[in-house]
């Protein structure tokens, strides 16, 4: 591009410095036809440059060479009058065909793709509306102040008829017009690099043919123009070509500050208005008349400046409303959950505050039951809408001036703050409501919730997070009793079956001392088939609350994970079991392996590497008698990030187990991913006495499965001798259940006794004593 710019200059100088010989009486002609061929020339290399474009950068340039064939028609039209009437005299009819340039032009940049940041989308109309007023104001202005500080006798107009003169004024002004619409346009609408430099071209065209039209108008008396006050016909055209000759834009446009670039938009205008504002009135103190032309001005820029302000106050009015707007959406965005549309936490705590004290309430406090199921089964997606669907039959379930809230993952709360009398009706609405399938997208779903109803006694003090672990409380309760029901809060701060396990959980954890809160590590045999030798016992917590009493693992284990407490009870089990495991060696009469079970969830946090070598390190127990079991209680979001924990898990010597296999969460592409040394089949897959086709069936394949990846496989559920010897028939070696010893302390252990089983083929990795 810049070599072209350069070729340009040089050719456009060397006609005008040519024309310099040419003698007075044959310049004229010369002119013309120079003004000709550069016209007719850019003319076709905007048509060139559009037949390789589309779309706007087409059009602009077929515009373009439009109004340039239109100034070329009437330079020929002039160099034939040349010709054939050498002596006429320049009139206005003449004239006036170059117009069609200038307007062609304006129509060209009113189209410029060119958008400026607002803070106020609006129409394409009205943004070309306002970029028209502003330049003609500023243009308005500019031209005042030059009027105001130009000599009068600077003009040369003696014996030129009007028409002329203002048909040559048209000129430069049409000129100083569209140059500050230019001038604007890069101003204030950012964009890329290469997307303005067609743009800056044409203002340059506009500046020279400005120059030269300025010259024309202030020497209309004396004649043509001199070869070098007339370059300016000759530059434009020639600009006009490097414009459409520029690369299309391919570089991305360049963010801008959108502030700044605003208050220059606002601002600009005003400056030559103020400007041409302070001349006059020093002029009017000098005792100096305005002229009827200046006082034309002034009012003709008094009225574009009350225009440009409505512009601006239609632009402010509708600023607000949007502001306006975006707060009230940032206020529901705040206070509501972005996937059902009902109130989130903050909210229902926020409501629940203001009306504790006030009036009677009720909570009800419903968790879905085996959600994550559906989430296993048919994907995140489909999981999202079932809870879209469970929010809208739960609103359908309530009075309009009840509050329904989702507050978080599978959890829902429904505030009763004007009937709470009606609590228990709508909690069995509510269940009843739930128990109809879902069909969507023509699969059928079914889903549960289980139910905590909480109704403060009257003048009770109570705050929001009190009445909610309540009501969390007695939904704990509602699971216990088999799920699927609605279960009222009938506790005590003393305890109960209501008690607030939340909060006891956390209070039995940050006391840093979990046995003396009543948690405590009970130990279940796994046992090898063949001979009914113990190889291994799995730890496994247990919880007698000093207020709740005993608590069902599956009840604080649950509770545990949705509080972050969990890596707590892991850590205790882990550390109390590396401890024990010198007084099982005794028991069993040699060392045994220990496994240690630790949520999904850890892989994906720090601090499970340091507490496995931190137990180890401090009770002295090899690494290689410590099995690591993955629980399938979550969701393992990253199993990229968890096999390299895993890694490095087993580089200490460390095995890891994958627990409860087949259960869901995708067992096969766990398996797949994570280097595991061993697999625990879920008691759903090892009933091979009861269904051998199907289950056997099952149970050979994963076995097929993991014997080809070196893995061993140990049988959960192992109630009777039939299953055990099923399994072993199948190649199982190892087992686990109630048939070889139920969870029980240390100081209760003792070894199985179970007939022998055939023996099949071993896993010395796991089976060696």
């Amino acid at each position: 591009m810049t070599a072209r710019l350069f070729v340009t200059l040089a050719i456009v100088l060397g006609v005008t410095a040519a024309g310099e010989f040419i003698a007075p009486s044959g310049w004229r002609l010369y002119a013309d036809a120079t003004q000709l061929v550069a016209g007719a020339a850019a003319a076709w290399i905007c048509f060139a440059a559009a037949r390789r474009r589309a779309g706007l950068q087409r059009r602009w340039r077929v515009l373009l060479g439009l109004g340039l064939v239109g100034w070329a028609l009437i330079r020929l039209w002039w160099l034939v009058q040349d010709v054939m009437l050498p002596d006429r005299p320049v009139t206005m009819v003449s004239d006036v065909g170059f117009f069609l340039l200038p307007a062609v032009l304006l129509i060209t940049l009113l189209q410029a793709p060119y958008t400026r940041p607002r803070p106020v989308p609006t129409s394409a109309r009205r943004d070309q509306l306002a970029l028209m007023l502003d330049s003609v104001l500023i243009a308005g202005s500019l031209l005042a102040l030059v009027w105001s500080v130009v000599p009068r006798d600077w003009f040369h107009w003696s014996g030129q008829p009007t028409g002329l003169i203002v048909a040559a004024a048209g000129y430069a002004i049409s000129d100083l017009v569209l140059a500050t619409m230019v001038l604007l346009l890069l101003l204030t609408r950012p964009d890329s690099r290469a997307a303005r430099r067609p743009l800056a071209l044409g203002g340059l065209a506009l500046v020279a043919f400005g120059f030269s039209d300025t010259l024309r108008l202030v020497q209309l008396a004396g004649g043509p123009l001199s070869p070098w006050a007339s370059a300016g016909h000759l530059l434009g055209p020639a600009l006009l070509a490097v414009a459409a000759l520029s690369s299309r834009p391919a570089d991305p446009p360049v963010p801008a500050d959108a502030g700044e670039r605003e208050w220059l938009h606002l601002l600009l205008p005003y400056v030559p208005v103020t400007a041409t504002g302070v001349m006059i009135a020093i002029n009017s103190g000098a005792g100096k008349p305005l002229s009827p032309f200046e006082a034309y001005l002034g009012w003709l820029g008094l009225g574009l400046v009350v225009a440009r302000q409505m512009f601006t106050i239609v632009d402010n009015t509708v600023l607000l409303d949007r502001v306006s707007e975006g707060q009230r959406r940032l206020h529901h965005q705040a206070y509501h959950d972005p996937l059902t549309g009902l109130a989130n936490r903050a909210l229902f705590r926020e409501r629940l505050t203001g009306a504790l004290g006030e009036r009677p309430v009720a909570v009800l406090f419903a968790d879905l039951d085996d959600f994550k199921l559906i989430n296993d089964s048919f994907g995140h997606a489909m999981g999202d809408r079932v809870l879209h669907a469970i929010a809208e039959r739960m609103q359908r379930c309530v009075s309009p001036d009840d509050l329904v809230a989702r507050l978080g993952g599978d959890e829902f709360a429904v505030l009763l703050d004007h009937s709470p009398a009606e609590a228990e009706p709508t909690g069995h609405r509510i269940l009843a409501a739930l128990r109809e399938p879902f069909v969507i997208d023509g699969h059928t779903v079914g889903v549960g919730a289980s139910i905590g109803l909480v109704v403060p006694e009257r003048g009770e003090p109570m705050t929001a997070d009190a009445l909610l672990r309540r009501a969390d409380a007695a939904m704990y309760a509602s699971k216990r009793r088999g799920k699927g029901a609605m279960a009222r809060y009938a506790g005590t701060n003393d305890g109960g079956p209501h008690a607030d396990l939340p909060h006891l959980l956390a209070q039995a954890l940050a006391s840093g001392n979990p046995a003396a809160a009543g948690f405590e590590v009970f130990y279940q045999p796994i046992v090898r088939f063949t001979d009914g030798a113990t190889v291994a016992v799995e730890a496994l917590a247990r919880w007698t609350s000093p207020v709740a009493g005993p608590v069902h693992p599956d009840v604080f284990v649950s509770v545990a994970e949705r509080t972050g407490l969990v890596a707590a009870i892991d850590d205790f089990v882990l550390e109390q079991a590396c401890t024990d495991a010198a007084a099982l060696a005794l028991i069993y009469g040699r060392p045994i392996d220990m496994h240690v079970n630790v949520s999904a969830a850890r892989l994906s946090q720090t601090g499970l590497e340091e507490s496995v070598i931190t137990a180890l390190s401090r009770t002295g127990m090899p690494a290689s008698r410590l099995v690591i079991e993955i629980t399938e209680t979550r969701r393992i979001q990253d199993l990229a990030a968890a096999a390299a924990v895993v890694e490095r898990l087993r580089s200490y010597g460390v095995r890891i187990a994958l627990d409860d296999f087949g259960s869901g969460f995708n067992a096969l592409a766990q398996l797949h991913s994570l280097p595991v040394d061993i697999v625990k089949l879920d008691a759903t897959l090892t009933d091979v006495d009861i269904a051998p086709d199907r289950a056997g069936a099952l149970c050979r394949s994963v076995l097929t499965i993991c014997t080809d990846l070196d893995i061993v496989v140990v049988a959960e559920g192992i109630e009777t001798p039939s299953r055990a010897h099923a399994l072993a028939e199948l190649g199982c070696q190892v087992g686990q259940g109630y048939l070889f010893g139920q969870p029980g302390p240390l100081h209760r252990l003792q070894p199985p006794m179970i007939p022998v089983q055939p023996a099949g083929p071993s896993s010395a990795a796991h089976l060696a004593n």
